[in-house]
C-alpha cells in the first residue's frame, strides 16, 4: 500500500466525529491548529489524541496560543499577564500528555497580529461577509446567539479567528465542535476572496459529568449541537469536570457521583468518557467486577461495550469503576510530571478562573 493510501486509511479510521475536506490536504504541506483553554480532559485527552494523530500522519502542527482572543473574550479577567501564564501552563500540560515540544510549534496570537497584513486580512474577511453572518458565529466565544449586551470588540472575534487560519497559511483548522461556525465563515470567505479553503477537523465536546443541560439560550441552530455546547465539560465547575492533573481519589469520586443512566447510551457522560477519552488511548477497557456479578470483563472496542451496556449486561457502577481506573492510569504520567514541576500549578492556583 502506498504512503498516500496508508495515510488516507489512517485519517478515515481516526478522525471524527466531523471531517470537512480533510482528505484533500494529503498531497500538500500539511499544517494543523488548535486553540487553547484551561486544561481538562476534554482538551487534554480528546483534543490531545487528535493532535497526536495528526503528528503521526505527517502534519506540521501549530498549537495556537490565542492571547488576544482571550483578552477580547474577557477570559481571566482580560489580564494579559494571567493569560500568558495560562499559555505557558498549557505548554507544560501538552508535554505531560506526551506531546513533545519539538514535535509541535507553539505560536502566540500576539506574535502574528503585529503584522499589518494580518489586520488587512481581518478587514477583507469582514467586507466579504454580512453582519448577520458574523453574528451567527459569535457562539464560538461561548456566548449565546441572543445576547444583546455585548462589547463591540466581540464582533471582531470571528473575523480574527478566520484571519488566523489564512495568516498562518493552514491546510487544516482543528478545534472543538463549538468552533465550527468560525471555520465555516473562513471557508465562505476563502471562496469569495479566492484564498485557499482550509479543511476542518472538529472534535467532540465532552459532556460534563452532571449530564445533559438544556439551558436557556441558543448557541447553535442545530438542536443536538446546541445541547452538546450547553452541556460541555466546564473548567469552572470542578465537580462536573476532570482536570488532567486531578488526584486519583478525586477522579474516582467525581466519576462515582456522575450522571450515568442505566441501559442508555445517548447523553451518557460516562460512556462518552470511554468512547472519546479512553479507547483512543487504549485498545481495550477492563471492567473490574466481583465474581458473584459475573467477574471482570474486558471490552476490545467501544461499540462492543456500548451494546453490552444498553442490553443491561453492564451495570452503571461497574462501568464507572472501569472508566475511573482507566482514567487514573492514563493520566498517571501527567500527575508525575506536575509532581516534579509543582511551580506552574502553584502559580495557576493563584489565578481566579472564570468561564
Amino acid at each position: 500500500m502506498s504512503p498516500q493510501k496508508r495515510c488516507t486509511c489512517y485519517w478515515k479510521r481516526r478522525l471524527g466525529p466531523e471531517r470537512i475536506g480533510v482528505l484533500r490536504v494529503l498531497d500538500s504541506e500539511r499544517k494543523g491548529r488548535r486553540s487553547p483553554r484551561i486544561m481538562h480532559i476534554g482538551m487534554g485527552l480528546v483534543c490531545g489524541s487528535k493532535i497526536k494523530d495528526m503528528i503521526k500522519a505527517g502534519f506540521h502542527f501549530i498549537i495556537f496560543l490565542a492571547d488576544w482572543h482571550s483578552w477580547i473574550n474577557n477570559k481571566l479577567g482580560g489580564d494579559m499577564e494571567r493569560i500568558h501564564l495560562c499559555g505557558e501552563y498549557f505548554k507544560h500540560c501538552f508535554t505531560a500528555l506526551g506531546i513533545k515540544p519539538d514535535s509541535v510549534q507553539y505560536l502566540w496570537a500576539s506574535g502574528i497580529n503585529k503584522d499589518v497584513e494580518y489586520w488587512e486580512k481581518v478587514v477583507r474577511i469582514a467586507k466579504s461577509v454580512s453582519l448577520q453572518r458574523t453574528w451567527r458565529a459569535l457562539p464560538i466565544m461561548g456566548r449565546e446567539m441572543s445576547l444583546m449586551d455585548m462589547e463591540t470588540a466581540w464582533v471582531y472575534y470571528p473575523c480574527m479567528q478566520s484571519a488566523d487560519i489564512f495568516h498562518m497559511n493552514l491546510d487544516v483548522a482543528c478545534a472543538g465542535m463549538d468552533q465550527r461556525k468560525a471555520h465555516m465563515l473562513a471557508r465562505d470567505a476563502a471562496e469569495k476572496l479566492g484564498w485557499k479553503k482550509p479543511a476542518c477537523v472538529h472534535t467532540h465536546l465532552l459532556m460534563g459529568l452532571q449530564g445533559p443541560e438544556k439551558i436557556e439560550g441558543q448557541f447553535d441552530e442545530n438542536a443536538d449541537i446546541n445541547v452538546q455546547i450547553s452541556s460541555k465539560m466546564s473548567k469552572s465547575i470542578p465537580r462536573t469536570c476532570i482536570y488532567i492533573h486531578d488526584a486519583s481519589d478525586d477522579i474516582q469520586t467525581k466519576i462515582r457521583a456522575a450522571y450515568c443512566p442505566p441501559e442508555q447510551a445517548k447523553e451518557n457522560p460516562i460512556l462518552e468518557l470511554a468512547k472519546y477519552a479512553i479507547f483512543p488511548e487504549r485498545e481495550r477497557l477492563e471492567i473490574p467486577r466481583l465474581a458473584k456479578y459475573g467477574g471482570p470483563e474486558t471490552f476490545e472496542s467501544y461499540g462492543e461495550m456500548e451494546k453490552a451496556y444498553v442490553k443491561g449486561k453492564l451495570h452503571p457502577l461497574d462501568l464507572k469503576n472501569g472508566v475511573a481506573e482507566a482514567l487514573v492510569e492514563i493520566l498517571k504520567p501527567v500527575r508525575e510530571y506536575f509532581h516534579h514541576h509543582p511551580q506552574i500549578l502553584r502559580r495557576m492556583a493563584e489565578i481566579e478562573i472564570t468561564r
